[in-house]
């Protein structure tokens, strides 16, 4: 699928701490096609952790969401998949991580860390392949460091699994998330397999996708830390490639989306809980607009959601204000 049209697809990517219930659905209504759960531990999910089954959630008015998870055992891959989520006929699609870059599960040999080994890569997915009937999706990088960059031979390893499509973050796992991805790398991936790439970073705007579509003829892409603060760039996403008119994204509709989170968030979560995870959802929202710093404080000691509403508010008409003596 080269040629771009309104089915192409643009997909929330799975983000620690950001991708809840809430946001995903937010994402979804705003047009995301496939969004993900935060991601799972294989090992948790197998002695029934309570706060792994509490990331697996899924609301009845999602669609599209599915699971993401990660571990380095194939026995115990096939178990807890079979056993665990197979069942959940919700989740048409299992998203495995190769390519998390946190310390803790690159040590445990787990996200990133798998790999330094393409044999053991192929092994976990065609045991993941040989275990369910959902769809199979690998995310992954281009390699642990600049000495050991192996995208290549990972993205073959992972097509000859079986995999249905791959998911490349054109950054090593030292970078974590500095440098710029090197969308080059995708257009390498993408000539070289046969099965579906889908483009995973530095996709902040509109254009950012007309770009990285243009230069890697990726079938898709994965939008992750664009999407903190701005769910709103799938809508404007299949806006453009359904030919219409893109929207402008005004403060009252950030404010009102902020407002519907919170929301959306206490229908599910116990509301200090929200309170605090919301937060950081604040400050990517605000971000550029007028005295968004000292609004930003104010939020941050709030503790109860009628003060967070009455500032929303207040900051409401501070902008109706604000735009008014322009």
């Amino acid at each position: 699928m080269n040629q771009l049209n309104k089915d192409t697809p643009v997909m929330l990517a799975p983000l620690a701490g950001v991708t809840d219930v809430a946001f995903r659905i937010i994402c979804e209504e705003n047009g995301a096609s496939k969004t993900f759960t935060e991601m799972v531990s294989v090992n948790a999910l197998a002695f029934n952790n309570k706060a792994s089954q509490e990331i697996m959630f899924r609301s009845d008015l999602e669609k599209n969401s599915n699971i993401q998870i990660f571990g380095k055992d194939p026995d115990l891959i096939a178990r807890v998949v079979k056993e665990k989520i197979n069942p959940l006929e919700y989740f048409k699609e299992i998203s495995f991580n190769m390519g998390c870059p946190a310390p803790k599960i690159f040590k445990n040999g787990q996200g990133s860390a798998l790999l330094k080994d393409p044999r053991e890569v192929y092994k976990i997915a065609k045991t993941l392949v040989d275990s369910t009937d959902k769809i199979v999706n690998v995310k992954y990088r281009l390699g642990i460091d600049e000495d050991s960059i192996n995208y290549l031979e990972v993205g073959k390893a992972l097509e000859d699994a079986g995999v249905d499509y791959v998911i490349l973050h054109a950054r090593t796992r030292d970078q974590q998330y500095q440098g710029k991805a090197r969308w080059e790398a995708i257009r390498e991936l993408k000539e070289s397999l046969s099965i579906p790439v889908i483009a995973n970073g530095d996709i902040f705007s509109l254009k950012d996708f007309i770009d990285i579509i243009k230069i890697t003829k990726a079938d898709g892409v994965m939008i992750a830390r664009g999407a903190m603060g701005n769910p709103f760039i799938f809508r404007q996403i299949k806006e453009y490639l359904a030919g219409k008119e893109i929207s402008k994204i005004d403060f009252k509709e950030i404010l009102a989306t902020i407002k519907k989170q919170y929301l959306l968030s206490m229908a599910y979560k116990d509301e200090r809980l929200v309170i605090n995870q919301m937060r950081k959802h604040v400050g990517w929202y605000i971000k550029g607009l007028p005295s968004a710093a000292s609004f930003r404080k104010r939020v941050n000691t709030a503790r109860t959601s009628k003060e967070i509403f009455d500032l929303l508010d207040e900051y409401e008409r501070y902008l109706e204000e604000d735009y008014d003596r322009e």
